[in-house]
């Protein structure tokens, strides 16, 4: 697998990148050599660490993000947990682009258990992001929110041609937001 591992505000020491390598290489039981893995490793102020971990698969993106007040190394091994959760959750819907025998053991290569993440309370526009809005249908929308552990997801709908934005909604159904011409 094909690993890029970037930092900000913090250096990825030798012994950083063998842990990560040799955590994600474990992946391989999931996912094909040729897998693009991309590993982003943040320290802020308060002295936080964050792993977030990307993974485009076939079109769709799996992504997992982790924080820990003390240790780097808890948040790599929850975001790798989070992620081996959502493949084992989707494994369905992945199934087709997913390694043939990744599901041979049915128990969890990582440890399970992961730390929820603290809210902050005060909001505003911290960071802006920029994306690609592919066409697709309401069902694979649904899948690529539910990958990518967000609230909601903007995408062209294929059967209206219209950008849409689907929602998860407090009762725990979803909502489907379609523009008026």
């Amino acid at each position: 697998m094909k690993t890029t591992i970037t930092a900000k505000n913090m250096v990825v020491t030798p012994g950083i990148n063998d842990r990560i390598m040799r955590k994600v290489s474990k992946m391989g039981r999931y996912l094909d050599q040729n897998t693009e893995i991309f590993v982003r490793l943040t320290r802020e102020k308060n002295n936080r660490r964050t792993c977030e971990i990307t993974v485009p698969v076939g079109g769709v993106t799996l992504r997992a993000e982790a924080t820990n007040d003390d240790n780097l190394y808890v948040s790599i091994d929850q975001s790798l947990a989070k992620l081996e959760r959502q493949i084992h959750k989707h494994r369905t819907k992945l199934d087709k682009r997913l390694r043939e025998d990744a599901f041979n053991p049915a128990e969890l290569e990582y440890d399970a258990e992961a730390a929820p993440a603290a809210e902050e309370t005060a909001r505003k526009v911290v960071r802006t992001k920029s994306f690609p809005v592919r066409p697709m249908s309401v069902e694979d929308a649904i899948l690529q929110m539910e990958l990518l552990g967000h609230s909601f997801f903007v995408f062209v709908n294929v059967e209206t041609d219209r950008t849409n934005v689907l929602y998860l909604r407090k009762d725990g159904d979803l909502g489907l937001m379609e523009p008026e011409a």
